[in-house]
């Protein structure tokens, strides 16, 4: 006969047991860190060596990358934001910046992600170089399905963009009906519509990818359409 004192040791290991696997299946799992794409500049900000994939996020090759300057592959706002820290680094009042920018990819797309400037200095402390780092989002990649829009097409009306753009800042239905005289129907129709042409589920979606289009500014409050966009 098994005594008590067996079985209750028995069934306090099961418990344990159980205990120990439901713990390691609940345990979240280590986040992989986003891959940084490189590039080498020169103080111009001309691109001198361009790692393949760092080109590739941009649509491009690295033969094609190198020689131009990162402005051409950033977003239309990009010089108000990036150039105050370029400033800084030049200047030698910093050694590195981190700072959000939306980078225009191949196939028309955009993508949003996070800039990081390194400066390179010889012995004297002077500027000779700027290494750049682009992570982008991992939602910034789009769906094979959605259709490519070219980032300077042409969507929205002048109505469409305004209220975008109060979207964008936050403003409610009621808001944007008392500042733009529409009905709350009238703004309704109005998000429908961009909702259905940028294929987005939502406002917060709308904001976003008009955002990883590069179709709002970047670094301004509150954003503004850019009139590329307009009609």
């Amino acid at each position: 006969m098994i005594s008590d004192h067996h079985t209750g040791e028995s069934a306090a290991k099961r418990r344990a047991a159980a205990s120990r696997r439901q713990s390691a299946e609940t345990r979240p799992h280590p986040v992989a860190p986003r891959r940084a794409y490189t590039a080498h500049m020169d103080p111009a900000m001309h691109i001198l060596a361009a790692e393949p994939d760092f080109a590739r996020q941009f649509g491009r090759t690295s033969a094609e990358t190198c020689g131009r300057s990162l402005y051409d592959l950033l977003h239309p706002s990009s010089p108000t934001v990036l150039g105050r820290h370029f400033s800084r680094l030049s200047e030698g009042r910093c050694n590195r910046f981190a700072e959000r920018v939306v980078g225009l990819g191949g196939a028309g797309r955009a993508f949003s992600g996070e800039l990081t400037g390194i400066a390179v200095q010889n012995t004297s402390g002077n500027l000779v170089g700027i290494v750049v780092q682009v992570r982008p989002d991992e939602a910034a990649a789009p769906a094979a399905e959605d259709a490519a829009v070219k980032p300077k097409e042409k969507l929205l009306s002048s109505l469409d963009a305004q209220v975008l753009e109060g979207v964008a800042s936050g403003a409610s239905t009621v808001q944007l009906a008392a500042r733009l005289y529409l009905s709350r129907q009238g703004v309704e129709y109005h998000v429908g519509l961009m909702l259905r042409k940028l294929r987005a589920p939502n406002r917060a979606a709308l904001v976003a990818r008009a955002h990883s289009m590069g179709m709002l500014t970047v670094g301004q409050w509150p954003p503004r359409v850019l009139p590329e966009f307009i009609k």
